[in-house]
C-alpha cells in the first residue's frame, strides 16, 4: 500500500502544480489583455476620416481593439503556461561545439550570394522589363542598401561595442555630398562616391572626438543628438541644401560614363541591346551588391587583423584594453570613421537611386531601423544582419502588396501602417527567446590550435 501510495501522491502533486500554473497563466494573460485593451483604446478604437463635405468625423473600430486584446491574452497565456525548458545544460553544450551551425551558415552565405546574382535575371524573365522594375528596385536595391548600412553600423556596435543612435547622419552626409557636388559642379557619380565616403569618415571622426570618454547610455544620447543636429542643419541651411524642399534633378548613375538612355550614346547601344529603363536598375543592383560583398569581405578580414582584435578588446573591457597598451582613442576614432565611410557611400548610392534627397529621408526612425537590423540579426554577425534586413525591409515592402486584405478589414485598411508594430513585436519576441539575435555564434578571431565557435548560451553579455 505504501509503495502504491507514492505514485498516486506524485501524480496528484503534478496535477496540482499544473493547475496552479495554468491558473497563474490565466491571471497573467488577463492582465496582458487588459493592458493591451487600455493601450489600444485611444489608437484603434476611433479613426478620423473626411466626409464628402470635407468635414472630420469619427469612425469606430472596436473589433480591432478586441482583436488586439485577445491576441495579447492568447500570446501571454501560451508563454506563461508553457515555459521554455532547457533540453541540455551549459556543460553539455560545451561538449558539442556547433560546427554544424557554422557549416550551415557558410552554405547559406554561398547560396544567398548565388540567389542575389540571379535575382534580377529571374525577375526580368518572370515579369518582363516593365514589371521587373518594382521588384528589382524595392526588393533588391533597397534591401541591399540597408544590408550595407547594417554592416557599416555592425563595425561600430558589433565589433567595437560603441552604441550609435545617430548613424543616419553619416548616411545623410554621403547623400548630400553627391547631390551637391553633382548638381553644382557637375561631378560624376564615380568621382563623388569615394568623396562621399571620405567626407562621412571625417564627420565620424568629428563625432568621435567629443565622446571619447563616454560609453553606454551617455554615448547613445550624444550620438542621437548628433544625428538630430545634422538633420536640423540640413533643414535650416536653405542657401545650401534648399531646406525641406530638398535637392532634385540629381544626375542618374552611368555605366562608367555611358548613360542609360535611348540613342547611339547610351548603354543599350554600347552592347547592342534594346533600350529599357530596367537596365539602370539592374546595374545599380549589381553595383550595390558588389560594394556590400566588398564591405563584408573587408570586415571579415578586419576581425583577423590587430585592429579588429583591438575593436573586440575595446568592446569587452575598455579598462583592460587600455592596460594592455592599446590606444583606445585611435581605436574608437577608427571604428567611427570606418562605419561612417560605409554609410556615406550608401548615401551616395541612395541619392543616385532616388535622384532626390531631403531631410525627411534621414530622421531618427532610419537610425532606429538600422540599429534594429543589428540587434535582430545578432551583434557582430554579418549573416544575421543580412537576414534581418531581408525580413524587416523586405517584409515592409511586401505589406504594400497585400491589398487583398482590404476585402476583409475594409477599404480604409492600410497594411503599411502596421510596419513598425510588426517590427516592434519581432524585437520583443527576439529579446525573449534569442536575446543575442538570430545568429548568436561567435567565432574567435585568434586561437591556439583550432577555432571553436561559441554559442550565446556560453557567452554572457560582454564576456563572450
Amino acid at each position: 500500500m505504501q509503495g502504491s501510495a507514492q505514485p498516486i501522491s506524485s501524480i496528484s502533486s503534478r496535477e496540482t502544480s499544473r493547475s496552479s500554473r495554468f491558473r497563474a497563466a490565466l491571471i497573467e494573460a488577463a492582465k496582458a489583455g487588459a493592458i493591451m485593451f487600455g493601450l489600444a483604446f485611444p489608437i484603434l478604437a476611433w479613426r478620423t476620416d473626411l466626409n464628402f463635405s470635407n468635414e472630420l468625423f469619427l469612425r469606430s473600430r472596436w473589433p480591432a481593439v478586441f482583436a488586439a486584446a485577445l491576441a495579447a491574452f492568447v500570446i501571454r497565456f501560451i508563454i506563461a503556461a508553457f515555459p521554455q525548458r532547457a533540453a541540455k545544460t551549459v556543460k553539455a553544450k560545451a561538449k558539442a561545439p556547433p560546427h554544424a551551425l557554422t557549416l550551415a551558415a557558410r552554405l547559406a552565405g554561398g547560396a544567398g550570394i548565388a540567389a542575389l546574382i540571379a535575382f534580377p535575371l529571374v525577375m526580368l524573365a518572370a515579369f518582363g522589363p516593365a514589371g521587373a522594375q518594382k521588384w528589382i528596385d524595392n526588393f533588391g536595391v533597397q534591401i541591399l542598401l540597408y544590408v550595407l548600412l547594417g554592416w557599416g553600423l555592425n563595425i561600430v556596435v558589433g565589433l567595437a561595442g560603441l552604441l550609435d543612435l545617430g548613424y543616419v547622419a553619416f548616411y545623410a552626409v554621403g547623400a548630400y555630398a553627391y547631390a551637391l557636388l553633382s548638381t553644382t559642379w557637375g561631378w560624376s557619380f564615380w568621382l563623388c562616391l569615394p568623396i562621399a565616403g571620405a567626407l562621412a569618415a571625417l564627420w565620424g571622426v568629428a563625432l568621435g572626438l567629443p565622446v571619447l570618454r563616454l560609453r553606454g547610455d551617455y554615448l547613445a544620447i550624444v550620438t542621437l543628438a548628433f544625428g538630430e543636429i545634422i538633420r536640423i542643419v540640413l533643414t535650416n541651411w536653405t542657401a545650401l541644401t534648399n531646406g525641406d524642399a530638398g535637392i532634385s534633378s540629381i544626375p542618374r548613375i552611368t555605366f562608367f560614363g555611358w548613360p542609360f538612355v535611348a540613342g547611339p550614346h547610351g548603354f543599350a547601344a554600347l552592347f547592342g541591346l534594346k533600350y529599357a529603363p530596367v537596365h539602370r536598375l539592374i546595374f545599380l543592383f549589381y553595383l550595390v551588391l558588389a560594394l556590400a560583398l566588398l564591405v563584408n569581405f573587408l570586415t571579415l578580414r578586419l576581425r583577423r587583423l590587430p585592429l579588429g582584435r583591438a575593436f573586440e578588446a575595446l568592446r569587452e573591457d575598455e579598462i583592460a584594453c587600455r592596460s594592455l597598451g592599446i590606444d583606445t582613442v585611435a581605436t574608437k576614432l577608427t571604428a567611427f570613421a570606418l562605419g561612417a565611410s560605409i554609410a556615406g557611400m550608401a548615401g551616395a548610392l541612395f541619392a543616385a537611386r532616388q535622384n532626390f534627397v531631403s531631410p525627411t529621408s534621414f530622421t531618427f526612425m532610419e537610425s532606429a531601423t538600422i540599429l534594429a537590423l543589428v540587434v535582430l540579426g545578432g551583434s557582430g554577425s554579418q549573416l544575421g544582419v543580412a537576414l534581418a534586413a531581408i525580413g524587416v525591409i523586405g517584409g515592409s515592402e511586401l505589406l504594400r502588396e497585400l491589398d487583398g486584405l482590404k476585402a476583409i478589414f475594409g477599404d480604409g485598411f492600410d497594411p503599411t501602417q502596421y510596419r513598425m508594430l510588426i517590427v516592434g513585436a519581432a524585437m520583443v519576441a527576439m529579446m525573449n527567446w534569442k536575446p543575442r539575435g538570430l545568429i548568436a555564434i561567435r567565432k574567435p578571431s585568434i586561437f591556439l590550435v583550432k577555432a571553436k565557435p561559441v554559442v550565446g548560451a556560453l557567452a554572457q553579455e560582454g564576456h563572450g
